[in-house]
């Protein structure tokens, strides 16, 4: 007789992971959560794109910072407008409209990853749009989070002619993020600075995360929503 029960998922790597999280240390931390609708505008990396590994669950930092929130907020109401390949200017023209239409009280606001790809980089062309999204929300009384992102020449699959330029056009974006997210009251997640960031959470295309690194971005995001909380106190 074939079983019909799903294959359990092996995510036993992930468990022992120092630097993961588990689900009774997120819902420790996110006890007194108040968000009931959690918005994420981005690029790739807000949508998820990611190459799945062994001993990792293959699930989004996105997608797994929903789950936690809906551990303690059950009715909480998730939506992820991140489209891949966008600049910075595209994700406030295609995302920012439907975002407030939705009415969060959570989003998170991911965009100038693909603009350092580009011939030339505009940071503070960059820092207006992030400037304009991060606005617009909070105007509404929603809580901001933004990211720097990890530093992937790290990554053995970067191409070494693209290396230099890639690490200081990254790190002037982290900066300007940075920047933009204090000036307006966001919640800033810092990757740049992370230990893992020159170990192995970097996806073959060396654009993107496994899901190690998904596993990292998620738990580093639930500690900085706790911080705030704690504060709130």
């Amino acid at each position: 007789m074939t079983s019909t029960q799903p294959e359990p998922v092996d995510i036993a790597l992930e468990l022992a992971d120092p630097h993961c999280l588990t689900e009774e240390a997120m819902d420790s931390l996110l006890a007194k959560a108040p968000w009931q609708r959690y918005v994420v505008l981005g690029d790739s990396i807000a949508e998820g794109v990611r190459e799945a590994i062994p001993g990792y669950r293959d699930a989004s930092w996105a997608d797994r910072l929903a789950t936690a929130l809906r551990r303690i907020q059950p009715d909480l109401e998730y939506r992820n407008l991140g489209v891949r390949d966008l600049v910075a200017s595209k994700v406030r023209s295609t995302q920012l409209d439907p975002a407030l239409e939705f009415r969060p009280d959570l989003a998170v606001v991911l965009a100038g990853g693909n603009d350092i790809l580009g011939r030339t980089f505009d940071p503070d062309a960059v820092q207006t749009e992030l400037a304009r999204m991060i606005s617009s929300l909070r105007s509404t009384g929603c809580t901001v989070v933004t990211m720097g992102l990890f530093d992937i020449t790290s990554s053995p699959h970067v191409p070494e002619k693209y290396r230099a330029v890639m690490k200081e056009r990254l790190a002037v974006l982290a900066e300007h993020t940075r920047a933009v997210s204090f000036r307006m009251g966001c919640l800033y997640v810092d990757l740049p600075s992370h230990p893992c960031g020159t170990e192995d959470i970097y996806a073959r295309d060396g654009l993107h995360l496994n899901t190690r690194g998904h596993a990292i971005v998620a738990t580093e995001t639930v500690r900085r929503l706790a911080e705030y909380l704690d504060t709130k106190d």
